[in-house]
């Protein structure tokens, strides 16, 4: 699922190894070092990244690289 939100498109991905507060610093670095005006937002209870600022495929290949396979909803 994709929306906008501020002129950014927003992409939600489902990330099934996702699930603590390290997991969430690790994905926060790995992609505020690709771009650091990036916007996040994470339900790690659903296990759901959603970001806004950066394509999809830099994404899904910045996660897959730190080892959180994604995919898009």
């Amino acid at each position: 699922m994709s929306w906008k939100t501020k002129d950014l498109e927003m992409t939600t991905y489902i990330v099934p190894d996702m699930s603590c507060g390290h997991c969430k610093a690790s994905i926060t670095d790995a992609l505020m070092a690709k771009d650091g005006t990036v916007e996040l937002a994470f339900d790690m209870n659903n296990r759901l990244l959603t970001v806004a600022g950066l394509e999809a495929e830099q994404v899904i290949e910045v996660l897959d690289e730190i080892g959180f396979p994604a995919t898009a909803t």
